[in-house]
């Protein structure tokens, strides 16, 4: 079906203000939409007080409201603005929960107004637990047992009749709040009582502990002629119980089996299907480690941050097809524009590894508890990309820009009480990768660790791998060994991601002493492209990144230096942290602007 011309206007909702579990995901969003339907000569209006952002600037949109996204305000603006449509794909957890207020008022029918993409009923679906539970059911994709209540008398009851652990979820909330494995009385009464009074709907969802299972997610498209394809999976590497947004996230997935996986892949499909959803989904599954069994924990009818992972990890701009999809467009008529000969109903290949670490500042605030759990503390994220998964963990890690050199090599105090190390093991914080790489190397077993954190066993042979090369380098006299013993274990170390300051303080040296020997050897990174297509089809893009696991570069440098174009780098500010957000990003993107 071609774009429907009936639209004219159409009411985008952003947002609002960052906070845990909406942040800069939902400006990259709402910028992609903007920019999709301003190709299509429809005229844009958007809803978004945070001054701070890239969709809020003049360039994008064509009406910018910088008022509070609440139906009282959003109503005003329809009023006035009288727009054909409105999406509330891209605004996250607040668009949506004012979309659905504007259906039950009665606004969008008083206005005649058409919501654009998914329709309210898919979102109302996966918003409130109980009418989601049957149509998993329906969909022949099980679930938790669960029971949706609506008052802390019929809360008591459910959880005396599960027993414990259990976890409870709350209807209509951003960030897990208000959710917990909870393995007693005391503790669930008092989660029930804040969890009733946070849903918007004063509902919770009591279910069955799946604690320790791995924990995978599928980003799903599909257009209105029921067109479906998956454009990403994603693995946890922190197990059920670790909300994905606290969690260390690998694209593809590392640990399941092709059978699993196109298990997961299947149900994933039938689940957008029977939901009705037009655009994209993410889709969030447990799965028994031991087993074939799997339950959906969740699905977000809505871009999210595990979108903007995989829109960034794969190349595929999941957001701008998304909107493009919502105004009419299938998929196959579309063209993918790395190509510019195949078409957008196509599924990513990734010839290379990505990795989500989130940042935390908890350190800034007096007696935190910093425990991680089913609630978001994180306040910012980075993605590193790679060819290993040692390369891609380390480079990340630096990423973060939290002092630490890489997962070994660092100034952290380590836990002398070997019970204390179990304890934190068993009960992960924000150093919860350190104190893993700790209990490596003093000896825990492998078998030991997975008991105590449920973290595979071969992300943890991952980590042995490091914190054992490390020992090697400590070990053997590298500065007194020939060059081609120099070159095995500085190539060696380069792929498992270690930089030059971590091997030169591993082995008690300055840094630019490493980098000298690495250079007079000739070991130096590798230029790569992602294209979506492993290489597939012959595609130029400007996404790149660098590895020392490659044997030659993507780009041509000698016409680069031939071209005689002036180049300037712009420096970005990093992950967000509290102090520095998505302004800096305003500011580097309106560089760019200028420059160009």
């Amino acid at each position: 079906m071609p774009l429907d011309k009936s639209i004219k206007t159409a009411l985008i909702l952003g947002s609002g203000g960052i906070r845990i579990g909406q942040a800069g995901e939902f400006d990259y969003s709402g910028s992609q939409v903007l920019k999709a339907l301003k190709e299509e000569g429809i005229k844009t209006i958007l809803i978004n007080p945070n001054i701070a952002t890239i969709q809020t600037d003049p360039v994008l949109s064509d009406q910018v409201y910088l008022l509070p996204i609440n139906v009282k305000y959003v109503e005003k603006v329809i009023k006035k603005e009288k727009p054909d449509g409105i999406l509330l794909a891209f605004g996250g957890q607040t668009a949506l929960n004012v979309g659905v207020e504007l259906k039950e008022q009665g606004i969008l029918e008083k206005y005649n107004i058409r919501v654009l993409g998914t329709p309210i009923e898919a979102i109302e679906v996966t918003e409130d637990r109980d009418l989601f539970v049957k149509a998993m059911n329906k969909a022949d994709a099980k679930v938790c047992q669960s029971k949706a209540v609506t008052s802390y008398k019929e809360a008591i009851k459910v959880a005396q009749e599960f027993g414990f652990p259990l976890m409870l979820r709350v209807a209509y909330t951003l960030g897990g709040r208000g959710s917990g494995i909870i393995d007693n009385m005391k503790d669930f009464e008092r989660m029930a009582k804040k969890g009733l009074a946070q849903s918007r709907i004063n509902q919770i969802l009591i279910e069955e502990s799946v604690w320790g299972w791995k924990e995978v997610e599928y980003e799903v498209v599909r257009d209105s002629a029921d067109n479906c394809f998956i454009n990403c999976n994603m693995e946890n590497f922190d197990p059920v119980g670790i909300h994905t947004g606290e969690s260390i996230v690998v694209a593809p997935s590392q640990t399941l089996t092709n059978e699993e996986y196109h298990m997961l892949r299947s149900a994933s499909i039938r689940v957008i299907r029977s939901l009705g959803i037009i655009g994209e989904c993410n889709i969030q599954y447990a799965l028994n480690p031991f087993s074939k069994e799997f339950r959906v924990i969740e699905v977000n009818a809505r871009l999210s941050r595990s979108s903007a992972l995989a829109s960034k990890a794969t190349g595929y701009p999941l957001a701008y097809i998304a909107a493009k999809l919502a105004i009419g467009y299938n998929l196959h008529e579309l063209k993918n524009k790395i190509t510019g000969i195949t078409t957008a109903c196509f599924e990513p290949a990734l010839d290379y590894l990505v990795l989500k670490i989130p940042r935390w500042d908890l350190t800034k605030f007096q007696k935190v508890d910093r425990r991680i759990g089913s609630q978001m503390k994180s306040v910012g994220e980075v993605m590193a990309i790679g060819r290993t998964f040692e390369e891609v963990l380390q480079k990340a890690v630096r990423m973060l820009d939290i002092g630490m050199k890489g997962l070994v090599a660092n100034n952290l105090e380590d836990i002398e009480d070997i019970n204390e190390l179990k304890y934190a093991l068993r009960n992960p914080t924000d150093l919860r990768l350190f104190r893993i790489a700790e209990a490596i190397k003093r000896g825990i077993s492998i078998d030991e660790i997975y008991r105590l954190s449920r973290v595979d066993k071969w992300f943890l042979y991952k980590l042995k791998n490091i914190v054992d090369l490390n020992r090697q380098i400590q070990d053997i006299e590298l500065l007194e060994s020939d060059d081609n013993e120099k070159k095995y274990w500085l190539k060696r170390a380069k792929r498992f991601g270690f930089s030059d300051g971590q091997i030169a303080k591993i082995m008690g040296v300055d840094t630019i002493f490493i980098r000298q020997i690495r250079r007079r050897l000739r070991i130096l990174p590798y230029v790569k492209r992602i294209d979506t297509l492993a290489a597939e089809w012959p595609a130029v893009t400007n996404y790149l990144y660098l590895t020392y696991s490659a044997s030659e570069h993507d780009i041509d440098f000698e016409s680069e230096y031939k071209s005689n174009l002036t180049k300037v780098i712009v420096l970005g500010s990093g992950t967000y942290r509290i102090g520095a957000s998505v302004e800096f990003d305003w500011g580097s993107v309106n560089c760019l602007w200028g420059l160009k």
